[in-house]
């Protein structure tokens, strides 16, 4: 079990290392290095998702470690409550970055080994505090330096940790 602890309260997670071994693995690296300790949630789409875990608060980029292999073809769907990995177009280049998951998004689950098919590996859930997650996709944003969607107010996540 994970906790996200942000200026807007908690939110717990339950990692699924059975299923998402390499992406949970990632995580825990990241977790336990700091790494997340004063980013932001940076992009908020209602209806969609909410994307941290890469920007400092001054939305500078934080160094991250190699990229990890897409195990989006694990069975685990992009629902309402889920935790995927966030990557760029290549399939393979997800690092430090995730979202969660505020509805359904089907259409980014693994459909095919293709560039295009290849999906978002969900790798853990919402477990407590899906409630405040709900409410930060619903956070007034703007643009800011080429980034869409960035709230206004910022969401920091204070410390992420292990909670047992």
């Amino acid at each position: 079990m994970i906790r996200i602890t942000t200026n807007k309260g908690p939110i717990d997670v339950e990692l699924n290392p059975e299923l998402a071994p390499i992406s949970c693995a990632n995580f825990l690296q990241y977790v336990e290095s700091g790494h997340y300790s004063n980013t932001i949630f940076h992009r908020c789409i209602p209806g969609f998702m909410v994307q941290g875990g890469g920007m400092d608060t001054d939305m500078q980029q934080k160094a991250t470690k190699p990229t990890i292999e897409n195990e989006a073809d694990n069975g685990l769907e992009n629902i309402t409550g889920s935790l995927a990995m966030a990557r760029t177009g290549d399939p393979h280049s997800a690092s430090s970055q995730f979202f969660i998951n505020v509805n359904d998004n089907k259409f980014l689950n693994h459909t095919a080994k293709t560039p295009a098919g290849w999906g978002y590996c969900v790798f853990a859930k919402v477990t407590a505090g899906m409630d405040l997650v709900m409410e930060m996709s619903m956070t007034p944003t703007g643009n800011h330096g080429g980034h869409e969607n960035v709230p206004l107010e910022q969401i920091i996540m204070e410390k992420v940790e292990v909670i047992d």
